[in-house]
């Protein structure tokens, strides 16, 4: 059973890649841009870059997913930005990520076993590939404020690096090598 989340900045290709995967292999795909809230989205639109109070409900909202699917033994694909380690914790363990303080009882919301896959690329680069893209609410000019924001993932994260400047066939095949030899 495997879950994995395609992580990076607007325009790294998380969505284009993830389902790519998610069909070549015949698992389930979520896309997290689906489950931002309406005032999310009105933000971005307005170039306004999401906080963290933003962000956490539907980080929580995403665990979840992730919790039914491995629940359900379904192996996921979700593509969603995760630019913080905070934010992979929330994927992770969901709203007890919040309270580390808080003692965990036992068998319940024990952590999931994700594998993050984060698409990495320059800023000149993604910045070209964001001016190409029409219809979505992300506008090219929050792409600083991205990149301002990324935590690039690192031990003990389970994670593995890939290079957006690879065709989107190798970038799939890269990432579906990594997860069949773990």
């Amino acid at each position: 059973m495997v879950l994995a989340v395609v992580m990076g900045v607007s325009g790294s290709g998380k969505t284009a890649v993830g389902s790519r995967l998610a069909a070549k292999l015949g698992w389930k795909f979520y896309d997290a841009d689906d489950y931002h809230s309406p005032e999310n989205k009105k933000k971005m639109a307005e170039g306004i870059p999401l906080n963290d109070e933003d962000r956490i409900p539907w980080l929580c909202a995403l665990h979840d997913i992730l919790r039914r699917e491995e629940s359900s033994r379904q192996d996921a694909v979700l593509a969603c930005s995760a630019l913080k380690k905070m934010y992979r914790c929330i994927l992770v363990s969901g709203a007890s990520a919040l309270e580390s303080n808080q003692p965990e009882k036992p068998g319940e919301n024990t952590a999931l076993k994700i594998l993050f896959v984060h698409l990495d690329g320059s800023t000149d680069l993604i910045a070209c590939r964001l001016e190409k893209r029409r219809g979505h609410f992300m506008p090219p000019e929050l792409l600083k404020s991205q990149f301002d924001t990324l935590e690039p993932p690192g031990a003990p994260e389970n994670f593995i690096t890939v290079s957006v400047e690879k065709s989107l066939p190798e970038i799939v095949l890269e990432i579906e090598k990594a997860i069949f030899s773990e």
